[in-house]
């Protein structure tokens, strides 16, 4: 084969190299690719080895990896109007590469737009205690009404997670009042729930010595008891008010003695 030969050739083959590269794409395990032939849809393929015809045939990459997508501070006032800054964070993956390309232009702008107003929609109608206690159940109800909302566009939201709830410095100091008066409620009605236990108990032990005056006697006696252990000078013994009763008829009723 002469020069000239060679020399004629080459750009055909040059060509042909460069269509064949153009028409080998290589996806990785977590990509697929949605083919369009001539501008219509045509499949999705992936992963591994694929031949596409050059020119004829597009392929747009889509990743199915879990996407972690933080959602801005959003200004939220709750139904106890109480203003409020929250932001979250979103976990979502791509379930359907055909709707993600074809039914959204920007599947991932998508998104996150709806999840900052879905996070100011759902947090608006619940008081500012509920979003501090009840994290768990807001971050339930985002995520389901995210995940019917996206559904369409092949997007599965995995997971909504509320970060920060920023309060302003007022409020802070009003809560920490709300709490310490709370605090001295409870305080006042337990006091006030020993007192009734201690009153009720006491009724029941002055019935039962009621029934058996015996046991009265031998509760002085154990009084005495435990007063004369104790080093103090002063001793106290209580006297049974019927036993004074009945001395004070006893001098009534003596007659008075005859003066000489």
């Amino acid at each position: 084969m002469s020069f000239d030969t060679l020399t004629g050739i080459a750009p055909v083959i040059i060509l042909l190299v460069a269509l064949l590269a153009a028409s080998i794409k290589i996806l990785r395990e977590y990509e697929r690719g949605v083919v369009f032939t001539l501008g219509r849809f045509t499949s999705v393929k992936g992963p591994g080895l694929i031949i596409l015809i050059p020119g004829i045939q597009q392929m747009v990459r889509v990743d199915l990896r879990v996407v972690t997508m933080d959602v801005p501070s959003q200004d939220v006032i709750s139904r106890d109007n109480v203003s409020v800054k929250v932001n979250a964070v979103v976990y979502f993956r791509v379930v359907d590469p055909q709707k993600a390309i074809i039914a959204v232009e920007n599947f991932l702008m998508a998104t996150g737009q709806l999840a900052q107003t879905t996070l100011r929609a759902v947090l608006g109608k619940h008081e500012l205690d509920e979003m501090l206690t009840e994290r768990d159940r807001l971050n339930l109800d985002v995520q389901k009404i995210l995940d019917a909302q996206t559904d369409a566009w092949g997007i599965k939201v995995a997971n909504v997670e509320i970060k920060h709830v920023d309060i302003d410095e007022s409020m802070i100091r009003a809560i920490a009042r709300q709490a310490e008066a709370e605090r001295e409620r409870r305080a006042k009605v337990i006091h006030a729930e020993g007192e009734k236990q201690a009153a009720n108990a006491l009724l029941d032990a002055a019935e039962m010595l009621a029934r058996e005056p015996a046991a009265m006697q031998l509760r002085y006696l154990q009084t005495l008891t435990q007063v004369a252990g104790d080093r103090t000078s002063t001793v106290i013994f209580p006297v049974p008010g019927n036993l004074l009763d009945g001395l004070f008829k006893q001098a009534a009723a003596k007659p008075p003695a005859a003066t000489p």
